[in-house]
């Protein structure tokens, strides 16, 4: 029943998806090229309540949680399970005050309006998983950059999405060049749940009625921790927090 119901309820929401990412592209070429970056910060968040706001017409709900306080002035890795494209908004309204950037896949860096517009121009950073020799470096610098301007990055360090909710092995390479080149950074481990069951019948048509939960653990400094330390500690902390 709530497959059958979803057909003409998951036409009207995407309706509304791409009118909405169709609307922001001018408005964030304007606030980047005449008012700046804090400008263009601005209308990316907007932009992302905005979707987070439209996924309201499936019926989905959203509670975000902080175990513990995050610590301001300091560059932070946020490092969270990836469940589906729509672990993003949430992210990116919830945690606006931290600037987050995303390393993303390539592919999203074009065809996409406003969102391939934001990772191009935004702060983020675009690899091709397929080569290292392309994606290292620009995961480098990312880490120069949040060092740099005391800002966030985002590393989903699962590569790709867990269908099911069930998380998948963390990969280390992506986060160990992040902490060497941000080593005066906090790690921010983020738990989602029950994203992936937006697309549990897939693209179309969507789930309905779906508790999305954001869950922060606790913060902690890498200065003077070891690596292995680092990951096992991460990965422990987003698994705690993931409801199976």
């Amino acid at each position: 029943m709530e497959k059958v119901l979803s057909y003409p309820i998951s036409a009207l929401y995407y309706i509304v998806f791409f009118m909405l990412l169709l609307i922001f592209h001018p408005i964030q070429w304007i606030c980047l090229n005449v008012f700046g970056y804090n400008a263009h910060k601005k209308s990316v968040s907007l932009l992302n309540l905005s979707l987070l706001r439209c996924t309201h017409i499936l019926g989905t709900t959203y509670k975000f949680t902080k175990t513990a306080n995050i610590p301001m002035g300091v560059p932070l890795i946020i490092v969270a399970n990836h469940q589906s494209m729509n672990d993003i908004p949430p992210l990116v309204w919830f945690m606006r005050k931290y600037h987050p950037k995303f390393i993303s896949k390539k592919e999203l860096g074009k065809g996409i309006p406003s969102v391939s517009y934001n990772l191009r121009h935004g702060g983020s950073v675009l690899i091709d998983r397929k080569d290292p020799k392309q994606a290292l470096p620009a995961i480098k610098k990312m880490g120069v950059y949040i060092e740099q301007h005391k800002r966030s990055a985002v590393i989903f360090p699962e590569g790709t999405r867990s269908k099911t909710g069930e998380p998948k092995r963390f990969s280390e390479n992506g986060l160990k060049i992040l902490c060497k080149y941000a080593p005066s950074a906090y790690i921010v481990p983020v738990s989602i749940n029950n994203s992936w069951k937006l697309f549990k019948f897939g693209n179309y048509p969507l789930g309905l009625g779906n508790r999305f939960t954001v869950t922060v653990q606790e913060p902690f400094a890498i200065k003077n921790i070891p690596f292995d330390e680092v990951m096992e500690r991460t990965e422990r902390a987003v698994k705690q927090g993931i409801k199976k």
